[in-house]
């Protein structure tokens, strides 16, 4: 029988350690019966970081789903691997997962900025960008002002759950045209940011948009009649 992995960071996004059972242990990596270890989806990364046991200590260098609701944390060919049913501390990277989570909410921001479609978009710590279906010109320096004010205001962020019937009732709330939320999967998660954003993400953000801290918008492309690509940077 397959046993799902329990989703610690959808209710604590700020969870940086648990301690967890190992369900099953493969050739790339170890599931365990809980994480806090958020697996590479809606653009963002799949988190690093580090499983301890008695037996030694484990380099997770990437996080992804396996199958039926399963988190594989995937290691190096050839790591010393704990043992199905071991005891374990699983640990993040912190300052990675951080920086996504400042910059997937920087990005929903620039979707509230900018009221298109979204065709596409990727987070990374060092930058990320959304894919815009648009033929307007962007503006820099107004959408800039636009991302600080917002940063600035220090909007509440939160989330709640709805069913696959109340997101079909409401087809406005899906901005992504390239990717659809899950269907048949169980409720849907819709993030909120108070009075700015509301639509469904699975993905970690903060709890208010102040975290963000002094983001800036970086170069725009024009990738096609009604596509333009706009790059965000985190400054520190």
């Amino acid at each position: 029988m397959t046993t799902q992995t329990e989703a610690l960071f959808r209710q604590d996004a700020y969870l940086k350690t648990c301690e967890a059972t190992v369900v099953a242990v493969q050739e790339d990596g170890v599931i365990l019966d809980r994480t806090v270890f958020y697996p590479l989806g809606g653009g963002q990364p799949g988190d690093t970081g580090t499983i301890r046991w008695q037996g030694g200590t484990l380099t997770v260098i990437d996080t992804r789903y396996g199958e039926k609701g399963q988190i594989c944390h995937r290691v190096e060919q050839g790591s010393r691997l704990p043992e199905t049913g071991d005891t374990v501390l699983a640990e993040l990277h912190w300052e990675r997962r951080y920086r996504h989570m400042r910059m997937h909410t920087a990005m929903h921001l620039l979707g509230a900025v900018l009221p298109y479609g979204v065709t596409g978009g990727n987070i990374s710590a060092d930058k990320s960008r959304l894919d815009f279906d648009m033929e307007d010109t962007v503006d820099k320096i107004a959408v800039g002002d636009a991302l600080a004010r917002l940063v600035q205001e220090n909007h509440p962020i939160t989330s709640r759950w709805i069913t696959d019937e109340e997101l079909d009732a409401q087809p406005e709330l899906v901005r992504t045209l390239s990717v659809k939320p899950p269907r048949g999967v169980g409720p849907v998660r819709l993030l909120e940011i108070a009075g700015v954003d509301l639509q469904p993400c699975g993905g970690t953000h903060l709890r208010s948009t102040g975290e963000v801290g002094q983001v800036r918008v970086g170069k725009v492309e024009k990738k096609g009649r009604h596509n333009r690509r706009v790059h965000l940077h985190l400054d520190d």
